[in-house]
């Protein structure tokens, strides 16, 4: 009876530890998650520094009946588009809210952090997701989706 009652208390402290891991490395990566919304949000330009050089970045564009198309492009093609972008954002004071926010963890020190994103000014809330994982100990974006009803980003779908 005594070694199953030590048996049990080792299993118990290993299953504690492992769980505080998780939840020490959830919160983590919800705290990048805030500091990437900052910076988005005040234009800063450390965002570009947040995205993993081979990151998988999707556009999904919500079209006018409600038709999802992915739209899927490379780190740098993103990074350079959002650069360009930043100033007129800017000038038109945009930023992104989210609500209903979630992390998940992947396994293998991957977490998805999903929300809702509501452009300001807008009534509506699109879809979104990053996956965040630690590579060589920075937080680094390795996929993100972002749900747009901007229609201009259909001419870089994939013609299939």
């Amino acid at each position: 009876m005594k070694k199953l009652l030590s048996i049990l208390m080792v299993f118990g402290m290993f299953l504690t530890t492992g769980l505080r891991a998780f939840a020490d490395d959830s919160q983590e990566a919800l705290k990048f998650f805030n500091s990437y919304v900052a910076a988005a949000n005040s234009y800063n330009p450390v965002i570009t520094t947040l995205y993993s050089p081979n990151a998988k970045i999707i556009r999904q564009v919500v079209k006018p009946d409600g038709g999802l198309v992915d739209v899927n492009t490379n780190t740098a093609t993103y990074i350079k588009q959002m650069k360009l972008g930043q100033a007129g954002a800017k000038m038109r004071g945009y930023k992104n809210t989210y609500t209903n926010i979630s992390v998940a963890s992947l396994g293998n020190g991957a977490y998805k952090i999903s929300s809702l994103r509501q452009p300001k000014g807008e009534t509506y809330k699109l879809k979104t997701y990053m996956v965040v994982k630690k590579v060589n100990g920075k937080w680094q974006i390795i996929e993100e989706m972002m749900q747009t009803k901007e229609q201009i980003f259909l001419k870089y779908a994939d013609k299939k």
